[in-house]
């Protein structure tokens, strides 16, 4: 009996130590938590100054953006992500005013790993995403104007964070990843004001080069949409197997696609009848096709072969006539 009283007792002691020691623990939260309020109001007034500013940095540089003719979703995409890093910021020092035993540093090595890891995963979006802010800011190329990059060409209708988008002149939309913009190389078409355009021709070699220079500048000066300055002007590249090679070359204003194939199909056309009308000769590459069945006296021996040409008046024997001759004589040799 008196065992089980002390029992209960010391149940009850324990008990009470337990309940004691958590009503502690309890009291000091309490006062850690009391210690912490100020730091806390600062820092979400901290905070909210950082959303304000945030929204304020959000508006300039899709003002910004807007002023150098970027898309308004590009703008508003920069507006986002220069949004974004402002409220990481205001977070980071929010909370190192808030809780003081964490540093700055902590904070940042700790992003630091979890960007790490974030690259990782989305590598090539990040990637994406870094080339195409870099193409909104250096802006190598803009909404409207035409390139080539690789096997496209088109006209660019966007720039997205991810990806180009690029109209071709057959009407298909060709989405090209920005990645590859900003690595390899492309060719802005519309980049300057005035283009220039060539197209080959070959004439006669009987016919007068100067003559021919003259007759194709005075065509191309009469072409609509071709400049008069810089001249139109014919240089002489070459001779050719079937006459001698020229190339006629013209400026044109603006450089567009739609513009360059009218002003071709007029050159070439004007060039052509103006050609036509001056005597000039057009020639075209003719071949000579000749067939030898090698079954001659001669074939073998390039003295006296005659390589497909005609007979003539004393044609070689064939082959197999010699062969029948000098198996007549010397079996008659023999008897």
């Amino acid at each position: 009996m008196r065992h089980h009283r002390l029992r209960r007792l010391s149940l009850g002691m324990a008990s009470g130590m337990i309940f004691a020691e958590a009503l502690e623990r309890l009291e000091g939260l309490g006062r850690s938590a009391a210690a912490l309020l100020p730091g806390l109001a600062v820092a979400l007034v901290l905070f909210g100054l950082g959303l304000l500013v945030a929204r304020l940095v959000r508006a300039a540089v899709r003002r910004a953006a807007a002023m150098r003719d970027a898309s308004p979703g590009s703008a508003a995409v920069l507006g986002r992500i220069a949004g974004g890093v402002t409220i990481l910021v205001a977070f980071l020092v929010a909370a190192s005013v808030a809780f003081p035993s964490v540093s700055a540093a902590d904070l940042f090595n700790l992003l630091g790993i979890g960007g790490v890891a974030i690259g990782f995963a989305f590598r090539d979006v990040l990637q994406n995403l870094l080339a195409g802010i870099l193409i909104l800011l250096t802006r190598p190329f803009v909404i409207g104007d035409q390139i080539r990059a690789g096997s496209h060409e088109g006209t660019v209708e966007d720039v997205w964070v991810r990806a180009t988008v690029l109209r071709t002149y057959d009407n298909q939309r060709v989405l090209i990843p920005n990645a590859t913009l900003f690595v390899d190389k492309i060719t802005v078409i519309t980049a300057h004001e005035k283009r220039r355009l060539a197209f080959p021709l070959t004439i006669g070699n009987g016919d007068d080069i100067r003559e021919v220079r003259r007759v194709i500048v005075e065509a191309l000066k009469g072409t609509e949409g071709v400049l008069a300055d810089p001249p139109p002007e014919a240089l002489v590249t070459g001779l050719g197997a079937a006459g001698v090679d020229m190339t006629a070359r013209l400026w044109i204003d603006p450089p567009r696609r739609r513009d360059a194939v009218d002003a071709l199909d007029h050159a070439i056309a004007n060039v052509k009848d103006a050609l036509t009308a001056a005597g000039i000769d057009l020639p075209y590459p003719t071949s000579q096709v000749l067939f030898h069945d090698q079954t001659e006296e001669t074939d073998g021996e390039r003295a006296r072969q005659r390589e497909g040409w005609p007979a003539g008046r004393n044609p070689p024997r064939a082959r197999w006539q010699a062969a029948r001759e000098r198996q007549a004589a010397e079996e008659e040799e023999r008897t």
